[in-house]
């Protein structure tokens, strides 16, 4: 027992002490709902953070002035910030207020420790401040979903692991022996994104402030995408199916659907879900034999998603009465609806003739933002609604507030989704159409990006509709509070051992129910199957990444571009991915190829592209065109949506990180000899006078140390280690 529950019971009457241990024996506890507040309050801030960072962003895409001519506030720094507001802070936030509150009363018990709770709490909300901090200052892996740097890595695995004492501790001194579904997915969800974490962290520091990944190219494409899609399955997911398992019920007063189909859930999901991070990479370098595991898996997890949905929503018969008068229903049945879309339209977007024309659009937008905005944020909202009254013992101030929240937050949905899809539609269409006489017909892409900014406007107020809602949640919420007062220890009484009341005792899965351990060791055994057979053959197995002797490691001048290039977040609307497809080899140049990428650290497919694919355009401009093009991207395209970057040309190369950085690589794998680690700064500077030299000769003058034109050399670098056909204008 914690300290703070033993003085509580320490200074209590008598009659509130725990009785004796006989038969029949009952005792009297606190649950503690000072911590789920404190949650509560901060799931609420973060979550209008980072909406309207999403705001902004979305209308960054529609006029580049709102980029605001800082280096601090452009998309391509911003966006990654956004992303990491609403999965971890808002997201994250929100899992430990429902987990915290729900876990208590499934197991009859306090919190194991509340200093435990408070580590937890706070030490999470320390790591978002310093993802506030360090994401617009550039200081970023580029690794989507995982771009914080390794001290913070470091910092979030330590709070992961207090959490996940926190957890067991509590399961272990439950009162109930039985444990029900929803702590099976708590379980399952924080053993999954320990593995998750650990493994694609595996960096090599150069600094406090830069890493580079433990692996390259393929490999580190293959690990980042079983990361980021089991990210979305174990952190936007499984934790929320537990709480609907929790908070549904409660809400409508109705037992769960079916205790069998939870169990047929449970299991198929966590153990296919693992084996899908390939399909974010069909038409790849990745090897056909991954890119194919991860199509049929993901075929495969349409079963187990829509049997939870089934589930969730045929919870709800026998009162389906209520959800006309009760919006925190309302919330919940489109947040199982929202999660139902998100399922089937995932594995269709898996199979390889629809990703040839999703991939790389607006489509996967609005299709992930369909799953983040209804499920995970319809079902926070319930879960706000229900838990305020009960944590203030008070009635929410206004039911007709809540209604209007509803709908202004599903009309935000579908003025985000709707012009996203179409904006999607459009792109995947316009990239692939040919003329009669066999030529590209919009061989320029910029006419693909203006004809979807309008599009890009509405989904700007689609996101102020949504951010609109919030604010009258807050209120609701805050008005709710005042009219009650918080109670913090929540006296309750329940027998010293409480035996299972479920129905189900006797079944064959009643065993595992009530063991903890043994639930961990099978629920990790699922999980990391899937993850073996595709990373062991192609880590050991070399003809995976076939060797091009041609291909050779960056110049030191051109590392420190791409670093730069990573720092202000390009990789967030340019690829560097040709695909085998002659609508791309016919705009870009061939097709990428595995051996290419070999001495990339991080690897930099990107997964959008709202501007052109750069792999191959190394050489197809002169270096006036990239330095006219980064001072101000209109000169060269006019009508482009891309932010200006007049702070490179201002600001130095920081030649002090070279030796280290070509150190680190060298750790790696990458072959850099000594003598050339040792004139690094020289050979560096050698290079960029070169590049000044040619623009001399253009009348622009620029000193070589600058950064735009380490820059300048990292991009007429790429895709020149092998022969690349004729690119079209």
């Amino acid at each position: 027992m914690s300290t703070n529950v033993a003085e509580v019971l320490e200074n209590a009457p008598d009659k509130l002490k725990p009785k004796g241990r006989d038969a029949g024996a009952t005792e009297t506890f606190f649950y503690d709902n000072k911590i789920v507040r404190d949650f509560g309050i901060a799931t609420v801030f973060w979550g209008i953070a980072g909406m309207l960072i999403g705001v902004i962003i979305a209308f960054q895409l529609a006029n580049p002035d709102m980029n605001m001519g800082t280096q601090y506030t452009t998309f391509g720094r911003v966006r990654p910030l956004h992303t990491n507001a609403v999965i971890f802070a808002f997201v994250g936030n929100a899992i430990f207020m429902g987990v915290y509150y729900s876990l208590q009363r499934l197991c009859k018990t306090r919190m194991y420790s509340d200093l435990l709770s408070k580590i937890n709490f706070w030490g999470w909300q320390l790591i978002i401040v310093s993802a506030v901090i360090t994401l617009p200052l550039g200081i970023t892996t580029s690794k989507e979903y995982a771009e914080l740097e390794w001290p913070i890595d470091i910092a979030i695995t330590l709070i992961w692991v207090v959490f996940g004492w926190n957890m067991f501790g509590t399961l272990a001194r439950r009162r109930e022996k039985h444990m029900y579904v929803a702590i099976w997915f708590y379980i399952a969800t924080f053993l999954t994104v320990a593995v998750l974490h650990i493994v694609n962290s595996y960096e090599m520091p150069v600094n406090l402030f830069k890493s580079y990944s433990g692996y390259a190219g393929v490999q580190d494409a293959l690990v980042q995408w079983w990361y980021g899609h089991n990210a979305v399955a174990f952190f936007l997911t499984t934790p929320f199916l537990g709480l609907m398992y929790y908070f549904l019920p409660k809400a409508a007063n109705r037992p769960v659907y079916s205790y069998r189909l939870s169990i047929i859930h449970f299991w198929s999901l966590i153990f296919i879900y693992i084996w899908a991070g390939p399909h974010h990479l069909l038409y790849t370098s990745l090897p056909d034999w991954a890119q194919s595991l991860g199509v049929v898996f993901s075929v495969m997890l349409l079963a187990p998603s829509w049997g939870g949905m089934i589930n969730g929503l045929l919870t709800l018969r026998g009162a389906w009465d209520k959800v006309r008068e009760e919006p925190i229903l309302k919330f919940m049945v489109v947040a199982i609806t929202a999660y139902g879309m998100a399922t089937f339209e995932g594995p269709m977007l898996s199979l390889k003739n629809v990703n040839a024309i999703a991939h790389f659009t607006d489509w996967i937008v609005a299709h992930v933002h369909v799953g983040a905005l209804g499920w995970n944020g319809f079902l926070t909202f319930a879960m706000l609604y229900w838990l305020f009254p009960r944590l203030y013992k008070t009635e929410l101030f206004s039911k007709k507030m809540a209604n209007a929240h509803f709908w202004l937050g599903t009309l935000g949905i579908l003025f985000y989704a709707i012009p996203m899809y179409w904006a999607g539609f459009t792109q995947g269409l316009m990239w692939k159409q040919f003329t009669a006489e066999g030529t590209l017909q919009y061989s320029n892409f910029l006419e693909t990006v203006l004809q979807i900014v309008p599009m890009y406007y509405l989904r700007g107020i689609g996101g102020i509709l949504y951010l609109s809602g919030v604010f009258l949640m807050v209120y609701n919420l805050y008005k709710t509070a005042k009219s009650g007062s918080l109670v913090a220890n929540e006296r309750t009484e329940a027998p010293v051992v409480v035996k299972s009341e479920s129905s189900n005792a006797g079944h064959w899965h009643s065993w595992i129910e009530k063991r903890p351990t043994q639930m961990a060791i099978w629920a990790t055994v699922a999980i990391l199957i899937g993850g073996l057979v595709e990373f062991i053959p192609a880590f050991v197995i070399k003809s995976n990444v076939p060797t091009i002797a041609s291909v050779k490691p960056y110049t030191s001048l051109e590392l420190q571009g791409r670093d730069l290039y990573i720092k202000e977040g390009c990789v967030n609307c340019h690829t560097q991915m040709v695909r085998p497809f002659r609508s791309e080899t016919e705009r870009y140049g061939e097709y990428s190829k595995a051996g290419e990428f070999v001495y990339d650290h991080n690897f930099l497919w990107g997964s959008k592209r709202t501007g052109p694919d750069l792999h191959r355009v190394g050489g197809k401009y002169p270096h006036s065109w990239h330095y006219h093009h980064m001072m101000d991207p209109t000169s060269m395209s006019p009508g482009s949506i891309m932010p200006a970057y007049p702070w490179l040309f201002e600001q130095e190369i920081d030649q002090s990180t070279t030796e280290d950085k070509l150190r680190v690589l060298k750790q790696l794998g990458v072959p850099y000899e000594d003598e050339y680690i040792a004139k690094a700064n020289e050979e560096l500077m050698t290079q960029a006078k070169g590049i000044s030299a040619d623009l001399a000769k253009e009348g622009i003058e620029v000193k070589p140390e600058a950064e735009i034109v380490a820059l300048i050399a990292y991009l007429q670098r790429l895709g020149t280690d092998i022969k690349v056909k004729e690119t079209q204008e």
